[in-house]
């Protein structure tokens, strides 16, 4: 598979930059390293066997109109049902989802809490809710467009990895999901686990610290070890060290094929910082 970025200040010239692109995952962002309008990773992340990555879902129908106009919970169920209605012409269903991330922008976040009952009445059918993560752009892929979904299904049996931190248990998100040799995870920032606090709202590089460990838990209670961590998407806001934070991973994840991209902001204010990762073994 392939992903490419594409700078919000860009996005009038999409088609062009995009040329013969046959990217897989096209993810909007404030910005690239070095300035850059747009780029395409093959192989990012890499993944395992079994796996099935859907092309972006946007809440747009098959005449190419904007579905649910100014309705972002909406958007966001007919997203997912979308997904659903992909992964069965495949001979799956969402409940074979090991990732669900979404991109959204800071107009929404007030309700971004809504889509809880959405995502519940969707995901988890088959006893193991995928990773999530959310991510705040100033601009989506074209207007009106509220959401954007990247879902990741695999055809292997599934397993839920939790280090035992007990607040997954009202989530429709779980910290880890097992499927064969990958390890696929939800996006993770500094937040304290049992207090739901969030920590270093200023240090961008003491969060990076203490998010890198939290992904090291779920790693650990997979069975892998750090040098299997193999990619990671790494979203940093305004006010974020990237260099900083990219010292950190280096150190802790010296194997890990970093994507280093700016965004808008996050669904908690506080975090200058988000990371994407994923573990292969073998």
């Amino acid at each position: 598979m392939s992903t490419e970025y594409i700078a919000v200040a860009a996005l009038e010239r999409y088609d062009e930059l995009r040329a013969d692109s046959d990217a897989t995952t096209t993810i909007v962002v404030e910005n690239l390293p070095g300035g850059a309008d747009y780029t395409i990773e093959d192989d990012a992340p890499p993944v395992g066997d079994g796996t099935v990555v859907l092309p972006t879902v946007l809440p747009v129908d098959e005449r190419g109109d904007v579905v649910h106009e100014g309705d972002f919970v909406g958007q966001y169920a007919w997203c997912l049902d979308e997904a659903d209605r992909r992964l069965r012409a495949l001979g799956l269903s969402l409940d074979a989802a090991v990732t669900t991330y979404d991109y959204s922008t800071p107009e929404t976040r007030d309700v971004y809490r809504r889509t809880h009952r959405e995502r519940k009445n969707r995901l988890g059918g088959a006893g193991v809710f995928p990773g999530a993560g959310g991510i705040l752009m100033s601009r989506l892929h074209r207007p009106g467009v509220l959401v954007a979904l990247d879902v990741t299904a695999s055809r292997l049996p599934l397993t839920a990895v939790n280090p035992g931190w007990t607040r997954y248990e009202t989530l429709t998100y779980t910290p880890g999901v097992l499927a064969g040799d990958t390890l696929f995870m939800s996006g993770f920032g500094a937040l304290d686990m049992e207090t739901q606090e969030a920590l270093f709202p200023d240090d961008s590089v003491a969060q990076a610290e203490f998010t890198y460990a939290a992904v090291q838990q779920v790693v650990d209670a997979a069975g892998f070890s750090a040098d299997q961590v193999a990619h990671v998407l790494e979203l940093v806001c305004p006010g974020g060290d990237a260099a900083g934070i990219a010292a950190v991973r280096e150190r802790m994840f010296p194997h890990a094929k970093p994507s280093v991209t700016g965004c808008a902001g996050l669904l908690r204010p506080e975090f200058l910082f988000e990371v994407f990762p994923l573990a292969v073994r073998g």
